[in-house]
């Protein structure tokens, strides 16, 4: 029975038109499936739904997920987020946990970044940002020393201007949701956060930052970033935002850096599962 998927060029590319037509024929797609983005029940055979291929060095694994939440795409993955990628396929069809009815403090995890050509250690902080009377789905990145152009031996902080320069803006009010940048995306896979995603000169997408290991996000987070479609992405130098406990404290020092003039923001789409 014909099935209702999406198989993007990039995908048909990696997996070969025999494989591609015979899933979109029915031959080897489920009827049914744990979406990997919202993490609920999805029907191929009833509605929209996407093909996403998580590549690794070695191996690849073929995932579902509800076309309202995500397009057909290539995961880029590492062979251990990859084995991560299947532990989570497979515990899928298991009962969910049962979830304890409590606000969630801010997500915080490190990664590194590879916009000045040497990586720098961030901090990243995960919390919902309360803009006008809608709550976005926020990423506060923050550096854990001074960030410079490739070749500056001075030291000198350079980390909100490499940003600006990439069309990032100067926050003037928390509560006003900045503007959408194009080409730059929030990458989810597995209901986690994997990276920021910005474009070349090539005209493709390549990880501006990238999680050392996927980051855990809240139920409420995910929520609010596939209600949006997006994520809003703050940054400040190092020593301006800090560890934050809880959110409405996140959003004191948020309010702090723009009164300083010291945070720039930008919208960006989410993608990936």
């Amino acid at each position: 029975m014909p099935r209702m998927l999406e198989v993007s060029d990039e995908v048909r590319a990696e997996i070969g038109d025999d494989e591609a037509d015979s899933l979109l024929a029915g031959a080897h797609a489920p009827d049914s499936y744990d979406c990997t983005s919202c993490r609920t029940p999805g029907d191929s055979s009833r509605e929209a739904t996407s093909t996403v291929l998580f590549v690794a060095d070695e191996t690849a694994v073929l995932a579902f997920a509800h076309s309202r939440c995500i397009p057909s795409q290539v995961v880029p993955v590492s062979e251990e987020q990859l084995a991560g990628a299947v532990r989570s396929i497979s515990q899928s069809q298991a009962p969910a946990p049962t979830p304890v009815p409590a606000p969630a403090p801010p997500v915080a995890g490190q990664a590194s970044v590879s916009s000045t050509g040497q990586p720098a250690v961030l901090g990243i902080t995960c919390g919902l940002v309360l803009c006008g009377d809608t709550g976005h789905a926020a990423l506060v990145i923050e550096p854990t020393g001074p960030v410079g152009r490739p070749g500056n031996t001075t030291g000198e902080d350079e980390f909100l201007d490499l940003l600006t320069e990439q069309g990032f803006q100067f926050v003037e009010d928390v509560n006003k949701a900045p503007a959408q940048l194009p080409g730059w995306s929030v990458l989810m896979a597995m209901g986690q956060l994997h990276a920021i995603l910005h474009p070349t000169p090539a005209g493709t997408n390549a990880a501006w930052w990238q999680a050392h290991q996927p980051l855990q996000v809240t139920e409420a987070w995910r929520s609010a970033a596939r209600q949006l479609s997006a994520v809003t992405m703050y940054a400040a130098p190092a020593g301006t935002i800090g560890r934050q406990p809880r959110e409405d404290l996140l959003r004191q020092a948020l309010d702090r850096a723009t009164t300083r003039g010291l945070l720039v923001a930008a919208s960006l789409p989410l993608a990936g599962t």
